[in-house]
């Protein structure tokens, strides 16, 4: 690593700060140098010079025609091996995650706003049961219960012969076979809870820059509708992404984490005690009162969970350092204690208990479904009440985006929980038909309701044929229609190309695709809302008997079904598979990541406000280390900097922008090109990249230039006007490729470059020098203390 960059002797210099988008790129990429040096940060992320630019500061006379150029490289913070494709594991509670950052702008509705994170919390909540309760009917109903009181199944599995029934060993009594098997899932939550606890302290432990944390009072709701003033300015007119603790939710992922954990562990506390004191419900003795003891245990412990789930959110008018440590200690101990007082409850000898039939799981997951839909639906009458008198018509599915999110969460985690439930089932159950019995003994099967929940997959597919084969005749002939307009935008009229001309249109119109994105995720969540509900019926009126999931439904009916639940079931298996393989595809390969890293960069990019299970947030180091490096370095030099994002990379430098003092914001110019900042954040994130945001953003910068192309599907126009005689932030749409045919300055075919190398458009230059000469002199300097000096010179992140 490089020494401190050295402390200037005079003013003038200027500086682009370079950060680059989805795909990731080196230094000697962004620099177009193969030699550069880190001037500050780790192996995970850093900023980079040039080698002969190390000391620029110290002669500004020789950049007086050029800015001096860092690139700061995050793709590490995203990207690694293969192993982090593991993570996609957790994509239920990113997507749950997402829901609570897409709720709709409000104003003065306080209580509409801590209702709809709430709301949003409880649906994260019910995701951890869920996966919890399927890793228990895995490892609990199907292995430990049904399989090895079947001589069959344990004969073909030898390694469970010790858990045979019929061998009379002393792990063949039914609870202590529970008992045992309840390690798997114990084991699944503790390794969410040490993940969650180590992505933070590797991620997200990094303290934004210091100077707005001065004691606030704490609001008495989430801090998104909080209108009290605070050490730098009015809440109300600092944007939510500029209050000093939005990117430090420690506090709050604690709590959560400790409640998640603890639900996680009841979850497997009241599958073990629900099984054994239903065997002791007719036999008088000890052991009824010790199971009605711990049952009423399981479920107080359960109201204090739902209690810190509910009752506090995010605190951002401040940089809140607090952790309750009492709470977050005890409630999951507590929790892992009671669970092994079960454990020891269900393993007690009872001469002449049998397992036969299944566990009582049908009418847990027949209630998580319900309870999932109705906080769904209870969320979209919440997000359709705060919207506003004028509300934005570019805003996705009009404001519902949020609850049809949380509903695609629900139904991922469904999906999984299912699959993984019937896949074993039928891999226990031998090579015949899913569900049919091939050993000679009882059919091993789920709950009735994962075996229609599988039946419906075939259904929602083909549900999704219908948009998509009319996207697809749009683009085809939007295509066709856009030709004209590309001959005109070339004035090609003399050398027309039918074939070029075909290749610009198409390119175009693919772009174009992504803003229908609404509409697939509208059928999507809609067809499973109704399928899920479909479900719960269909289980109901089959009696909820295991291995005949339709057999009250007409003949013909439960045939077709059947079908459609064995083709689900290997469905979701192949799935799996190939969904895991192209996890590790995009952290691998770079051009597999621009295709397939957008949608999991949106995710990962908002802190985790509601599952703590939820990938680690990026931008909650990304953000400060840009802060603190564009601060210290205009502290330290009074020069100008224009802080230049692509792609993903804009939203993080306009995070970063909006985290700046006003004096700092005033000698910054923000670049963008290839930015999803209205096209996807602001039709998503209506309440924090809305119009009034982004108008506000460019109001409180001193200037803001963003490129964008028609043959782009990521980045869009900003759509910010003209106003108080600032110029619209949208320039003109760059034309791709930069020449229609061949030109003496372009003697061979020029590439459509689509979302990439919107360096090597000449545009690009012009708009950067733009934006230079709008900025204000470089100040005379003067020299810092010490002290401020190493602190602006390393640019540290952390606090």
């Amino acid at each position: 690593m490089s020494p401190a960059t050295p402390a200037p002797e005079s003013g003038g210099a200027a500086l682009e700060l370079l950060v680059h988008g989805v795909g990731g790129a080196t230094p000697q990429d962004m620099l177009d140098d193969p030699r550069t040096v880190r001037v500050t940060g780790d192996r995970t992320a850093a900023v980079y010079r040039r080698a002969e630019d190390l000391d620029a500061e110290a002669h500004p006379e020789r950049y007086e025609a050029r800015p001096v150029p860092e690139a700061y490289c995050w793709s590490n913070l995203t990207s690694g091996n293969g192993a982090r494709a593991l993570w996609l594991l957790l994509l239920p509670f990113m997507v749950a995650n997402l829901a609570h950052w897409m709720r709709p702008p409000a104003q003065g509705r306080p209580g509409l706003v801590r209702l709809y994170g709430v709301l949003v919390r409880l649906v994260a909540l019910t995701l951890t049961v869920l996966l919890t309760a399927a890793a228990c009917e895995v490892a609990l109903d199907l292995t430990a219960w049904q399989c090895a009181a079947t001589t069959a199944c344990t004969d073909a599995y030898s390694w469970l012969g010790f858990l045979s029934a019929g061998r009379g060993g002393w792990w063949s009594l039914p609870g202590r076979r529970l008992a045992l098997a309840a390690v798997v899932p114990t084991a699944l939550v503790g390794l969410l809870w040490y993940l969650s606890n180590r992505t933070w302290s590797a991620y997200e432990a990094q303290r934004p820059p210091t100077g707005y944390d001065a004691p606030v009072p704490e609001p008495p709701s989430d801090t998104e509708a909080a209108d009290a003033a605070d050490p730098a300015g009015p809440v109300e007119l600092r944007p939510a992404l500029g209050r000093p603790g939005f990117w430090y939710g420690r506090r709050l992922v604690a709590r959560l984490r400790a409640a998640h954990t603890a639900a996680g562990f009841l979850t497997v506390a009241a599958a073990l005690v629900t099984a054994a004191a239903r065997h002791d419900a007719g036999a008088p003795g000890l052991r009824v009162v010790l199971g009605w003891v711990l049952q009423a245990a399981v479920a107080v412990l359960a109201v204090v969970v739902l209690w810190v789930v509910c009752r506090r959110g995010r605190s951002e008018r401040r940089l809140d350092l607090r952790v309750e440590r009492a709470l977050v200690t005890w409630l999951p101990a507590a929790s892992l204690v009671l669970l092994a007082l079960t454990a020891l409850y269900a393993g007690w000898s009872r001469p002449g208990w049998t397992s036969s039939g299944t566990l009582p799981g049908d009418a847990a997951f027949g209630a998580l479904t319900l309870v999932q839909g109705g906080l769904v639906v209870a969320l979209g009458v919440v997000a359709l009440l705060l919207q506003r008198p004028r509300r934005d018509p570019r805003t996705a599915l009009r404001g519902l985006g949020g609850p049809a999110v949380a509903m695609l969460a629900c139904a991922l985690a469904g999906v999984m929980s299912g699959g993984v439930a019937q896949r074993v089932a039928d891999w226990l159950d031998g090579p015949a038909t899913p569900g049919m019995g091939d050993h000679g003994g009882p059919r091993i099967g789920p709950p009735v309701l994962l075996s229609w929940q599988a039946s419906v997959i075939p259904v929602l597919l083909l549900l999704l044929l219908a948009p998509a084969a009319l996207l697809a005749v749009r683009t085809v002939l939007d295509a066709r229609r856009l030709r004209s307009s590309v001959e005109a935008d070339y004035d090609a009229a003399d050398e027309r190309d039918p074939v070029r001309t075909g290749q610009i249109a198409t390119g175009r119109a693919r772009a174009s695709l992504t803003d229908s994105a609404p509409v697939l995720v509208g059928v999507v969540s809609g067809a499973t809302l109704l399928l899920g509900a479909a479900s719960v019926a269909g289980a109901w009126a089959s009696g909820n008997v295991p291995g005949r999931a339709f057999d009250g439904a007409h003949p013909a009916i439960a045939s077709l079904a059947s079908a459609t639940q064995a083709l689900g079931s290997w469905m979701i298996g192949l799935g799996f598979l190939l969904f895991v393989t192209w996890g590790r595809r995009a952290y691998k390969d770079a051009s597999a990541r621009r295709t397939i890293g957008i949608l999991w960069d949106v995710g990962t990019f908002w802190p985790r406000a509601a599952h703590p299970f939820a990938p680690p947030c990026y931008a909650e180091r990304a953000v400060p280390d840009l802060t603190w490096r564009m601060s210290s370095w205009t502290r330290g030099t009074g020069g100008r900097l224009v802080i230049s994002g692509h792609s993903q990379g804009s939203v993080l430098a306009a995070a970063a922008v909006w985290q700046l003092r006003p004096a700092t914001r005033s000698r910054v110019a923000l670049l963008t090109y290839g930015s999803p900042l209205e096209r996807l954040y602001g039709r998503w994130f209506p309440a924090y990249f809305g119009p009034e945001a982004l108008s506000g953003l460019n109001r409180t910068v001193h200037c803001w230039s963003n490129l964008y192309r028609a043959t782009d599907p990521i980045g869009g126009p900003v759509r910010v006007p003209a106003e108080d005689g600032r110029p619209a932030v949208d320039g003109a749409v760059l034309l791709d490729p930069v020449a229609y045919g061949r030109t003496r300055e372009h003697p061979l075919p020029e590439p459509i470059l689509g979302h990439s190398d919107y360096q090597a458009d000449p545009a690009f230059a012009r708009h950067r020098a733009a934006l230079l000469d709008r900025l204000p002199p470089a100040l005379p300097h003067q020299r810092v203390p010490d002290e401020a000096a190493d602190q602006g010179s390393s640019g540290r992140s952390s606090g």
